[in-house]
């Protein structure tokens, strides 16, 4: 059974990711918004830290750690990787998206390691920052359409293809490929594979300039020739067609919860800093009564705060579930879908209520509403999540329900 209330170690990852948020992000979230694909060299310094703390055994810090099952208990409940990185998020969001995304050593590749790595393989990449390459030119939200090309020759593969809307791919250590080693088999013979950065064939050709994230670099890459170790393919290289590529599919039911608790973070930054400021101008929320007794204002902030709940309550509970080796593939894009439009929602809906403040750079709000549509698109865009929903509530495979 799951329990709201946060244990004594989750209150301290929470609080730390807070004064990381509050007092590293914040104050530089404007600076780095304004300065696209400039480094921020500010996270260095976090990095390491971060680094002493998983060294020395203290506690690991809110989306600090690659995500894997957690700590069981007396109970056999167990509260992990995944819900500490989903609080975690939560809160180095409320200060800056972009920022929280950029930090070394935890790209979403790191999530891909540890889902679907050997434990040779875990050991072999600790500490490495991987990023992740799965999007294609005319192969979006539909990973069966890629077309980057994977060989054996001798003890080495052969990587061929074009990845775009790759986070930290400039600055990783490695990225994290998604290629197909048969097209003819569709999803079932892709596989992921760590490719260095400075692997020859490997280049990042584009670094694109986008609405909002500006303080994460989003690279395009091709792979030409590229050779990599026969080892660095992640997980087996046999192609089962009746289990698909369900391998790789573990990282989504591991990043699609995070994904959600990014946007369960700008949300609340949104929620609290409008509530703030309509306070300023002598308009208090007052919870007890009906709707139709408060003024619109008051009425729409209840509204949004009761859509981010039930975005908050879904996050938590696919990285439960997650923790607890249950099955969420189904819960993890229910909590994606519902968590990103929501913040999408309540963040342009609080630049609104805000009126021109809100849509000055002298403020926040708008930097937050531009940077949550991205959390709408990522790890598979809102209608791809409800295709998924849809084909797990009634049984359908993809070839029947698209």
């Amino acid at each position: 059974m799951i329990y709201l209330e946060l244990s004594k170690n989750l209150k301290l990852v929470v609080n730390q990711a807070h004064q990381v948020a509050k007092h590293v992000f914040r104050p530089i979230s404007r600076k780095y918004d304004r300065a696209e694909h400039e480094y921020p060299k500010e996270l260095d310094l976090l990095a390491a830290l971060m680094d002493g703390l998983n060294a020395g055994g203290g506690q690991k810090g809110a989306g600090i750690d690659t995500l894997q099952q957690g700590e069981g208990t007396d109970q056999g409940v167990r509260n992990g990787a995944n819900m500490s990185t989903c609080l975690g998020m939560t809160e180095l969001c409320w200060g800056d998206v972009g920022l929280a995304i950029s930090i070394p050593r935890q790209g979403l590749g790191n999530a891909a390691i540890t889902a679907v790595a050997d434990a040779d393989q875990k050991k072999r990449f600790k500490g490495l920052w991987a990023a992740m390459a799965i999007t294609e030119p005319g192969a979006g939200s539909d990973s069966a359409n890629i077309r980057t090309t994977a060989r054996l020759d001798g003890d080495e593969w052969v990587l061929d293809g074009e990845k775009i809307y790759v986070t930290a791919g400039s600055r990783a250590d490695a990225v994290v490929v998604w290629a197909t080693l048969d097209r003819n088999l569709g999803r079932a013979a892709i596989k992921s594979f760590v490719v260095p950065r400075d692997t020859p064939g490997m280049e990042v050709v584009r670094l694109d300039k986008k609405m909002g994230i500006r303080a994460s670099d989003t690279a395009s890459i091709t792979l030409t020739d590229c050779r990599i170790p026969k080892e660095n393919l992640l997980g087996t290289a046999d192609i089962d067609t009746k289990r698909g590529f369900s391998g790789v599919m573990q990282t989504f039911d591991n990043t699609r919860p995070v994904v959600a608790a990014m946007g369960v973070g700008v949300a609340r930054a949104a929620l609290e800093h409008t509530r703030e400021l309509l306070a300023g101008e002598g308009i208090e929320v007052r919870y007890s009564g009906s709707l139709f007794t408060k003024s619109a204002a008051e009425a729409e902030l209840i509204r949004m705060e009761a859509e981010w709940e039930a975005g908050r309550l879904l996050m938590l509970k696919a990285a439960w579930m997650a923790d607890n080796a249950i099955p969420n593939s189904t819960e993890a894009s229910m909590s994606k879908a519902k968590a990103a439009r929501v913040a999408n929602k309540i963040t342009l809906q609080c630049v609104e209520l805000c009126g021109g403040l809100g849509y000055s750079e002298e403020d926040l709000l708008e930097k937050w509403a531009r940077d949550s549509k991205i959390i709408d698109i990522f790890e598979g865009t809102q209608q791809i999540q409800l295709l998924i929903i849809a084909r797990r509530l009634l049984g359908k495979r993809s070839s029947e329900l698209r």
